[in-house]
């Protein structure tokens, strides 16, 4: 077993900020990778001051993307600082970027640059539109990316208008994606001796996970829209209000589980019944299906429901708050509720374990996040690329630094 993880020996550049780049950088940094993030002398990430909790000024949501990570400064604009850049290209294997399209151009650090400093780097550019097409000079949010891809408008009830996901999804979709065209591009570097460019686009990852969108508008004209607490045509799989007020989920869409439901509620006519006896017929039919089931629920406990549906082989659970998450067993059990040790706070923070699960090669949470920024300069530019004190002085002097 190899306790770094799976990418040890995997250097990445990381010079994203906010979300999507760093999420990409977090991800590589679980399996093993030696992540080195780079921030602009004097202008730090801006997500070293985000989120809701914070203790004496820091702020927690700095934990969750920075763990696993070294920082250092280093200012890409000077000339110095260019040339420092592409020495540590000389030496790794991937470059993580969230600027909008053009910003490495304008520093003279485009892929071709790159490539000619190392033929295997491998370049994650993540931005709003993609690195191509009329829309790729477009700065790009999350909120926008969102909208613009469809995918807001399938979220919320019917008539009303469309919620935003107390989330950046959209951000950490597009991560997700950076991250798995990483390590594609790394097995093809395997094969070929060659690196390439990952370009991913916000709008293009929320995208992707609309499952038949597409094809449902392409071949039978039909535009999707929000259906609140269930899917249409899907039956039985909705929340239903438990005798405490509680909400519980039951999903038993497919046959066998959807007879197993019937069981468990003292009601098998409705398996032969021919309103619910097929999947078509439940999704036609599906107002009075969870009016039945609305029925039965409301008059059961919510741990009654679930342990009585569980039992049966039926699918169901709550709707967990943070603080039910934090305490659930299962999780626990998986390592899914981390602890990390917060330097700055002096304690341990907790944060979401490593996904997913490799049996022979488990990722690591090595660090919480460094605490300052150019907390790993003297390491980096030292001990990796072996300059002296003289020479980081000269270039704090110059402002590279």
């Amino acid at each position: 077993m190899t306790p770094t993880g799976a990418l040890d020996g995997i250097r990445v550049l990381e010079l994203g900020t906010l979300i999507a780049g760093p999420f990409a950088g977090r991800l590589l940094g679980d399996m093993g990778a030696e992540v080195i993030k780079i921030e602009p002398p004097g202008s730090p990430d801006p997500l070293r001051t985000w989120g809701q909790a914070e203790v004496d000024g820091q702020h927690v949501f700095w934990t969750v993307h920075a763990r696993n990570k070294k920082v250092v400064t280093l200012d890409l604009r000077r000339p110095e600082g260019r040339e420092l850049f592409l020495e540590l290209v000389d030496k790794s294997d991937i470059v993580v970027e969230n600027f909008r399209p053009g910003t490495l151009e304008k520093w003279n650090l485009g892929y071709d640059v790159l490539r000619e400093r190392n033929r295997g780097i491998i370049l994650v550019r993540v931005s709003g539109y993609g690195q191509t097409g009329p829309d790729a000079h477009k700065a790009g949010y999350a909120s926008v990316a969102e909208a613009a891809s469809g995918l807001r408008h399938l979220n919320g009830f019917p008539g009303g208008p469309p919620p935003r996901l107390a989330l950046s999804l959209g951000d950490s979709l597009a991560g997700m994606f950076g991250a798995q065209g990483a390590l594609a591009a790394l097995y093809r570097r395997s094969v070929t001796g060659e690196g390439q460019v990952v370009d991913v686009a916000l709008t293009e990852s929320c995208l992707a996970i609309q499952e038949s969108t597409i094809p449902d508008y392409d071949v039978g004209g039909i535009i999707r829209g929000p259906s609140g607490t269930r899917l249409e045509g899907i039956a039985p799989s909705n929340i239903y209000r438990s005798a405490d007020g509680t909400w519980v989920v039951i999903a038993a869409n497919q046959d066998s589980v959807f007879a197993r439901l019937c069981q468990a509620m003292g009601r098998p006519e409705l398996v032969s019944d021919d309103r619910f006896a097929t999947h078509g017929a439940r999704g036609h039919n599906q107002d009075e299906l969870d009016k039945i089931i609305g029925d039965w629920a409301a008059q059961r406990q919510p741990d009654d429901i679930i342990e009585t549906l569980s039992a049966a082989g039926v699918i169901a659970g709550p709707i967990n708050t943070v603080a039910e998450v934090v305490a659930d067993p299962q999780l626990r059990a998986r390592g899914m509720i981390a602890e990390h040790w917060d330097e700055r706070l002096e304690r341990v923070v907790l944060g979401p374990g490593i996904v997913p699960v490799l049996s022979e090669s488990p990722g690591v949470i090595r660090n919480a996040g460094p605490a300052r920024p150019g907390q790993h300069n003297a390491e980096v530019y030292t001990g990796l690329l072996g300059k002296t004190a003289e020479e980081l002085q000269q270039l704090r002097v110059k402002g590279a630094l």
